[in-house]
């Protein structure tokens, strides 16, 4: 078992190593942000930070390099922190607990934070590699990207003046992305009112575990089980039965995850106790044989617990698991320019009970605007059929691909020489920070590359170290080849 420190490209995987041992869950970057100040210090490299937390690192050109358009580096500073239910890890202090398995970088129960923890990594070691042959660089790195691209919703025109920018965001060696879906969060809250649990009912806990989950975006059409719609599927089709009244339901956690859990207490009359189970055991047979290929892990299970004390009135209880059912979660569309690439999602990804309140959180996404809409019209009417009420967050554009782009050319001309084949040129259906800075900076030529993340966004999070050497590689090779100033 290797340690990063053994990896090739070594100074990419030093950083990377270092950046893992930093907390920096999305809205609690300070500090990864530290860090990266104190990095442009110690290398004597100029640096600024910006009211929201977005810093940036300037590198003047090397020798003979001046004539080259200034190339702006970017990535995003915080990561997803999620982690199993069995895990023991925090999140605000805790490092990442890294480790190297069969080619692969992974770590033991949380997620990894490759994304974007490596595309900051390499932009750190162009940083630090006097070696490289270059234009006028500035990197950019961005904060709490993960929650709703804040950090690029907030930067500010002249905060970075390079004309070119590459992404470092993406998580699939071989292909070069011109152009993104974009995405808004729906939101849907209810309000309950307890009521004393009857005398003669029995508590039990159901727990939907074992889950692949995933990136709402990249992962939404690998066919893989969303935990609270199966768990909602078993009480709103047992509900339909049997007498019985919900006491918490608490399923997801981050709103751009696929969720891989999900928990519900409920209560029943003692002499139901038996129907249930049987119920219960039906409906797991139904899953693992209907998911049993893709979700290899998948665990339910039905518990006794202890009766809870409280639980939510029968018309809220009524309503919610309704249009839960109901909701949709996955794939509305499939692009009819783009084979194998969706066009339009929705997904589900967290119920929590706070305060007498239910919150339902979701997030949709679109290469096209107005499909993006409607999928946030399809929620708002489903729930207005209810007493929920709705709210939508200001979201995120797409980013409209350029194929006559000159960064494009560059990239595809270094890739076939350095690797002899051409690379896939592709939009993709997660949310890049690209669209939000055209805002900003209309004329911004832009591409995003990676190495190979798969399952980001879970604990599954994994790495391909060979991927590295060649998105290094690319890299290095961007940066001496970019475009010549004209004029």
């Amino acid at each position: 078992m290797e340690t990063l420190a053994e990896l090739q490209p070594e100074l990419v995987f030093k950083y990377f190593d270092e950046i893992c041992k930093i907390p920096r869950a999305s809205g609690k970057e300070e500090k990864i942000i530290s860090y990266l100040v104190q990095f442009a210090l110690e290398n004597g490299l100029e640096h600024k930070k910006d009211k929201v937390g977005n810093v940036l690192i300037m590198k003047k050109a090397s020798e003979g390099m001046e004539n080259r358009i200034p190339v702006v580096l970017q990535s995003h500073v915080d990561m997803v922190a999620e982690k199993n239910g069995d895990t023991v890890h925090d999140f605000d202090k805790d490092p990442i607990p890294v480790y190297v398995e069969n080619g692969w970088v992974k770590a033991r129960g949380t997620t990894l934070g490759a994304d974007c923890g490596i595309g900051m990594a390499a932009a750190l070691a162009v940083l630090a590699d006097k070696s490289l042959k270059h234009g006028a660089l500035e990197c950019l790195f961005t904060v709490d990207e993960e929650r709703g691209l804040k950090g690029a919703k907030n930067i500010t025109k002249g905060f970075f003046t390079g004309k070119t920018l590459v992404n470092l965001d993406s998580e699939d060696e071989g292909e070069l992305f011109i152009g993104c879906a974009g995405g808004v969060n729906t939101f849907i809250r209810f309000t309950y009112k307890m009521e004393s649990t009857p005398s003669d009912y029995v508590g039990y806990k159901v727990f939907m575990t074992g889950l692949l989950g995933g990136h709402s975006g990249d992962d939404i059409n690998r066919g893989r089980a969303n935990a609270i719609k199966v768990l909602n599927r078993f009480l709103w089709r047992t509900s339909r039965r049997f007498d019985f009244r919900i006491s918490n339901y608490d399923g997801g956690n981050l709103i751009n995850v696929i969720p891989r859990e999900a928990y519900a207490t409920l209560a029943i009359h003692k002499d139901l106790k038996q129907k249930l189970i049987d119920r219960f055991e039906i409906f797991k047979e139904h899953i693992e044989d209907e998911f049993g290929k893709v979700e290899t892990n998948v665990d339910i299970e039905l518990l006794e617990v202890k009766t809870p004390e409280y639980v939510i009135d029968e018309l809220t209880q009524f309503e919610f698991l309704a249009a839960l059912h109901a909701c949709p979660s996955g794939v509305l569309r499939m692009s009819d320019e783009l084979e194998g690439v969706v066009e339009t999602s929705t997904n589900i990804a967290s119920v929590k009970f706070i305060n007498n309140e239910i919150v339902i959180s979701t997030g949709q996404r679109s290469s096209i605007k107005s499909k993006k809409q409607y999928a946030v019209d399809m929620l708002t009417s489903l729930f207005s059929l209810t007493n929920a009420r709705v709210s939508v967050s200001e979201g995120y554009p797409e980013w409209q691909p350029n194929v006559n782009s000159k960064i494009l050319h560059v990239t595809k001309s270094v890739y076939e020489k350095l690797f002899g084949k051409q690379p896939a040129v592709k939009v993709i259906h997660a949310g890049l920070e690209c669209g939000l800075f055209l805002k900003e900076y209309p004329d911004l030529d832009m591409i995003s590359i990676g190495p190979t993340v798969r399952d980001a966004h879970s604990p599954n999070e994994r790495l391909e170290i060979v991927s590295v050497g060649k998105f290094w590689e690319l890299l290095k090779g961007i940066l001496e080849n970019a475009p010549v100033a004209t004029g």
